[in-house]
């Protein structure tokens, strides 16, 4: 179902942290040392700076590129097949691990628009894989990625490319780094009638991000998130239940500024049906369970599924088309190492 000759180059906008990943698989022992949970989600602390020589050093790690929405972003593009049909802006470093993302990043067809930033190392992610590849804990020193400023996006070429695309994704993470730019790419959306999805991406920000989380979010059409992030918005919100379908159903209702369309959220929740609530209703959509030898890493499988999402989304197929494939996508991937793939998909709804 390739559609690449209707598609037109810059259709799709994703704003995040670039970050390398460091992936290795590593004991319970080596997460204790650092006071890390199995499957879990933080911003490195002065604790955590060793971690990352340490993984190069002993754990025979791979090094792939990453950042949740750059992530999203590469899979989309894997399922468009067209060159910059999508585009990615985030801050990164003048060194080595730039020029690995951006070599990564365009051999993915992806058009980037990395901010530089002078005397600061592009961002690492340490991606902890443990219990057989079922647990993933990720442990991001941003660096330059937290030196993203609204400059980037006043840029002429990269306004152009803000003002011509049709819909922009932006990882929840970036709420740490510049609120200011979400709610610039937010207004933009709604003043333009544009569509703009964001991802909870961790518990962490729907609890000392809540504030900004909550500027963004009566801007947001489409929100993702997993039981766990969508649970952690819940508890922060005081929702007063614990309820899945319930919190979905309630992010939904909640302030949205464009009336014209109702928000819609999507749960994924591991090998448990994914959760769609819109307009009061859920939808639940069931999800390809594989045999355990088959999980090699479960890292990625969210940016994966909102990868094959907008792939769908943005060629105006059904809900139903975008998260099947975003189901097809998530399985693909926990099948590799790190978010990557091969060959052409060859999803069909």
């Amino acid at each position: 179902m390739n559609m690449a000759k209707e598609l037109r180059e810059g259709l799709l906008l994703g704003i995040g942290n670039p970050l390398l990943d460091i992936s290795a698989t590593v004991s319970e022992d080596f997460l204790k040392k650092y006071d890390l949970k199995p499957n879990d989600a933080i911003l490195a602390i002065e604790k955590h700076k060793p971690l990352y020589d340490e993984l190069i050093e002993h754990y025979n790690a791979d090094f792939i590129a990453g950042g949740a929405a750059q992530n999203s972003m590469r899979v989309a593009q894997w399922f468009l097949g067209k060159p910059k049909v999508a585009i990615f802006m985030g801050s990164v470093g003048k060194d080595k691990y730039s020029e690995i993302l951006e070599e990564k990043a365009k051999e993915n067809g992806l058009n980037v628009r990395y901010q530089y930033v002078d005397e600061v190392t592009t961002g690492t992610c340490a991606v902890l894989i443990t219990n057989g590849g079922k647990y993933r804990s990720l442990c991001a020193n941003l660096s330059a990625a937290n030196y993203f400023s609204p400059s980037h996006i006043e840029e002429p070429e990269n306004k152009k490319l803000i003002q011509e695309t049709n819909c922009y994704y932006i990882s929840g993470f970036f709420l740490t780094v510049s609120p200011e730019t979400i709610q610039a790419v937010a207004k933009h959306a709604f003043q333009h009638d544009k569509v703009l999805m964001m991802n909870l991406s961790a518990p962490f920000l729907c609890e000392l991000y809540k504030k900004p989380m909550r500027a963004a979010l009566p801007y947001v059409d489409v929100l993702f998130g997993n039981e766990t992030e969508a649970a952690a918005f819940a508890k922060a919100n005081d929702f007063e239940t614990t309820d899945l379908k319930e919190i979905a159903i309630k992010i939904s209702n909640l302030e949205k500024i464009n009336a014209k369309r109702k928000r819609i959220v999507i749960i994924t929740q591991g090998c448990s049906p994914v959760l769609l609530a819109k307009n009061g209703f859920i939808k639940e959509y069931c999800v390809t369970k594989l045999t355990e030898d088959k999980v090699i890493d479960t890292n990625g499988a969210g940016d994966a599924f909102v990868g094959g999402f907008l792939a769908q989304y943005i060629q105006y197929h059904s809900l139903d088309t975008c998260i099947k494939c975003g189901i097809w996508a998530a399985t693909q991937i926990i099948q590799r190492s790190g978010c990557t793939y091969e060959g052409k998909p060859d999803f069909a709804p």
